[in-house]
């Protein structure tokens, strides 16, 4: 296997590569073997989900050959990577087969300066070599052996020529005669020469300095730019240079060479004021990597909490704008063939509307970066005039970029970003704002799906729960309900008040479990079967248990509490059955309040053949009955039995004559909702004619269709 990497590395012309090995059965491919870059700075990746956006998953998934070359379009097909190493090179990655069978990935990579595509030759060594590592890997697993070691392991460059005697003691003569110093580090990073004048301006002496990382032996060098200079160099494989100040005053800058082995760095005396002297690569441009990151980090933290499209805007808003200089910043999305703005920050709403609902086919800046993925820097109005002679200068700024917002590897939308001043885009800032602007994309496309399950899920509930309680005579009734703060911010809570004739009603109210589409589409279910077997006067325990056979017959894997109470408001007595339900809450007219200890019965769609009790109990006027979903009540860290006494007490200071007010009260002082909430809190009334004491009497589907003639029975009225 390490000659075949070899092979391949020196057959395409690059300078390194990382092979990937793909175990059988596994989503991920791991780091085997690596050369021509340090293993710390490929740690990162060490393991690569396929569906991670990198090139080496893109190669194993898709069995194709994926090429990316230069900043910015890196940053467009790859942000993750190319705000990690926002550097020049070229970097291709293919799929590792033996056969039909992909074995793993392989990645390649080039210097800088290489041509912006591979040439025939490049891609068939690539391809050659991919075949012999796929067959390396093949054996291995055919001798038993796994495919991927504790760790990665690192395939040293070739030897250089060795040198005689006379030779190096020439070249050290002449290395020491050059003004300043010089030094040369390992690809690892660690001294492996330094001549007296470089130990002499680093003030350290050379024997503290050998074998050693520059920025943990010199404490001055441990800053940012450093260490991106350095990988700058690395990945680029172009020359880079630097100055930092040693302290206390003594400025350096340090000019670094690299080649397949490592690099050579020239140490001479500098100065804060004076350009070190640059190479044509030169200095970086644009915000350092440090700053890129520090963003970059903020950013992917904030984001990972936007849940809604305006979360995204405003977070975006809130983390690039001061971060990158820029005054004004639009967010657009194509819409049925049209340009759509769903956020702003620093424009005239009124200026905007020109713009919202324009064709896609507008020769506009947003709509073409939307449609080509390419995104467009206008340093001046003078500039964007002449890409776009119809625009006129009505924003009152005077430099724009207009970025792609990429998901899945397509536009899904535009940011534009506005500047007051004339605003340089060097290629720097131009990847590291491309970058930026792939994690807004993703964050975005999220937030849309969520805005669509949302709003769909919400239709939904809405159309399952019911948009008004009927009007029962001689009750009072009060519901409220409160979605849960996470998820879909829907659920499976329900409430129902049915009436069934002139003196008879039911309530309930049940907790699916979920808080998703589908608990939202079984609670329409359950409240449809509890009302069916309501209307025909079957008694609660019987509505419960039919209810039940129901949910066991579909089996939705999900599992639904449930509260059911018939009311006889001509006797003032009340029957109540309880699926795993909390027990119902009664306030006496005295304002005493109790539990109704119930015995529940289980969940319904667990068992078919459940038995659901009941308890009779008198409702008389005044009286309260507070009916609840366990989201009222249930708190980490909190004893339910306690939840439920302070509940009591609350309901025991509320005013009976005013439910809307009491209901509000018990909302009020429910704790943060992890879970949905639904509260159905119902009163009897006194009406003349109507006296108490009898028992309830039930009529069954049988009984109903026998007495029909005499009005007993329920009907639907809602």
């Amino acid at each position: 296997m390490d000659s075949a990497m070899a092979a391949v590395v020196r057959a395409s012309g690059a300078y390194g590569g990382i092979l990937y090995a793909l175990p059988p059965g596994e989503d991920a491919a791991w780091q085997v073997l690596i050369t021509g870059v340090p293993q710390e700075m490929a740690a990162p990746w060490r393991r690569v989900g396929l569906k991670d956006p990198m090139p080496v998953a893109d190669a194993i998934r898709e069995r194709r050959l994926v090429w990316a070359a230069g900043r910015e379009n890196m940053a467009r097909q790859y942000p993750r990577l190319a705000l990690v190493l926002p550097y020049e090179f070229g970097l291709a990655a293919a799929p590792v087969t033996s056969g039909a069978a992909v074995r793993g990935g392989l990645v390649l990579l080039w210097a800088g300066d290489h041509p912006t595509r591979l040439n025939g030759g490049e891609q068939d060594a690539v391809r050659a070599g991919c075949r012999r590592l796929g067959d390396s890997m093949e054996r291995t697993l055919a001798r038993g052996e796994p495919l991927v070691p504790d760790r990665p392991r690192t395939l040293p460059p070739a030897a250089p020529r060795p040198s005689s005697p006379g030779e190096a003691a020439a070249l050290s003569a002449f290395v020491d005669r050059l003004p300043g110093g010089s030094c040369a580090l390992d690809l690892q990073g660690r001294l492996i020469y330094v001549t007296p004048g470089a130990a002499g301006l680093l003030g350290v002496d050379r024997s503290l300095l050998m074998g050693a990382l520059p920025w943990e032996a010199l404490p001055w060098m441990d800053v940012p730019h450093v260490e991106d200079r350095y990988r700058a160099a690395l990945v680029s494989r172009r020359p880079q240079a630097f100055t930092v100040l040693r302290p206390p005053k003594t400025w350096l800058t340090f000019e670094l060479y690299p080649d397949a082995t490592g690099l050579s760095v020239r140490i001479v005396p500098g100065s804060p004021d004076a350009d070190a002297p640059s190479p044509p690569s030169g200095r970086s441009t644009g915000p350092s990597r440090a700053t890129v990151l520090y963003h970059l980090m903020h950013l992917a933290s904030t984001l990972t909490e936007a849940v809604s499209v305006p979360d995204v805007v405003e977070q975006t808003a809130d983390q690039l704008m001061p971060a990158l200089g820029a005054q004004g910043m639009v967010v657009m999305i194509p819409e049925d063939g049209r340009l759509r703005i769903v956020g702003q920050r620093g424009y005239h709403p009124e200026l905007l509307k020109h713009f919202n609902g324009l064709p896609l086919s507008s020769a506009v800046p947003g709509a073409d970066v939307m449609a080509t993925g390419v995104p467009g820097f206008w340093p001046t109005f003078e500039e964007l005039r002449e890409a776009y002679p119809t625009m006129t200068h009505e924003d009152g700024m005077a430099a724009w970029a207009v970025l792609p917002l990429i998901a899945s590897g397509r536009p899904i939308g535009s940011l534009l970003l506005s500047y007051q001043r004339p605003h340089v885009f060097p290629p720097g800032e131009r990847a590291a704002l491309t970058s930026l602007a792939g994690l807004v994309g993703q964050a975005l496309d999220r937030a849309r799906l969520y805005d669509a399950k949302h709003h769909l899920a919400h239709r939904l509930q809405s159309a399952l729960l019911p948009h008004s309680l009927p009007h029962v005579p001689g009750l009072n009734v009060a519901a409220r309900y409160l979605p849960a703060a996470r998820g879909l911010g829907i659920g499976g809570d329900f409430y129902d008040v049915i009436r069934l004739d002139e003196h008879t009603a039911a309530v309930t109210i049940g907790d699916v479990q979920g808080h998703n589409v589908d608990a939202a589409a079984l609670m329409g279910q359950v409240r449809t079967a509890v009302h069916a077997h309501a209307t025909v006067g079957a008694p609660p325990g019987d509505v419960l248990a039919r209810t039940n056979r129901l949910l066991t017959d579909l089996d939705p894997g999900l599992f639904t509490s449930c509260a059911y109470v018939h009311l006889d408001l001509a006797t003032h007595r009340a029957c109540v059955a309880l699926a795993g339900h909390p027990p119902p809450l009664l306030r006496h007219a005295d304002g005493r309040v109790e539990p109704l200890r119930v015995p529940p019965g289980l969940l319904l769609g667990i068992e078919p053949d459940t038995v659901y009790p009941s308890l009779e109990f008198p409702l008389p006027p005044g009286c309260v009955l507070a009916l609840y979903t366990d989201g009222l009540v249930e708190a980490p860290g909190v004893d339910l039995d306690d939840a439920i006494a302070a509940l009591a007490g609350l309901l025991e200071h509320g005013d009976p004559g005013d439910l809307d007010a009491m209901a509000e009260t018990l909302i009020r002082h429910a704790p943060t909702p992890g879970d949905d909430i639904a509260l159905l809190l119902v009163s009897p009334r006194a009406v003349a004619g109507h006296s108490g004491g009898r028992s309830i009497v039930f009529t069954d589907e049988k009984d109903e269709r026998r007495s029909a003639g005499t009005g007993s029975g329920g009907e639907d009225a809602r």
